[in-house]
């Protein structure tokens, strides 16, 4: 069984949804880096828009659920990081775009 790519990776991240805007998560810059070993282990790098997201508990949760999901993928694990932290420049020009920021 072959080890996914990033890009196939980023795709599965591109499915999942920040609940309170209508963009997903790695459109909104949310996801600062994807790491694959080549024993099909996936470790993510992301943030919140606040510390005090109201989803901090179940969306690291889901993004972890959904790549180890994945044909290929051994585990997936994510760190929350707010290092840099997360500001609007971070989001995608179609990101902006659907909420009215440009």
């Amino acid at each position: 069984m072959a080890i996914p790519t990033q890009n196939e990776v980023i795709e599965v991240l591109k499915t999942i949804f920040d609940p309170e805007i209508p963009v997903d998560i790695y459109e909104l810059g949310l996801i600062y880096e994807v790491k694959i070993s080549d024993e099909g282990m996936v470790d993510i790098d992301m943030t919140l828009t606040s510390p005090n997201c109201p989803v901090a508990e179940s969306l690291p949760k889901e993004v972890e659920d959904k790549v180890a999901e994945m044909d290929g993928v051994s585990s997936a694990k994510v760190a929350i990081v707010f290092d840099p932290p997360w500001t609007q420049d971070m989001m995608s020009e179609a990101a902006k775009l659907e909420c009215g920021f440009l």
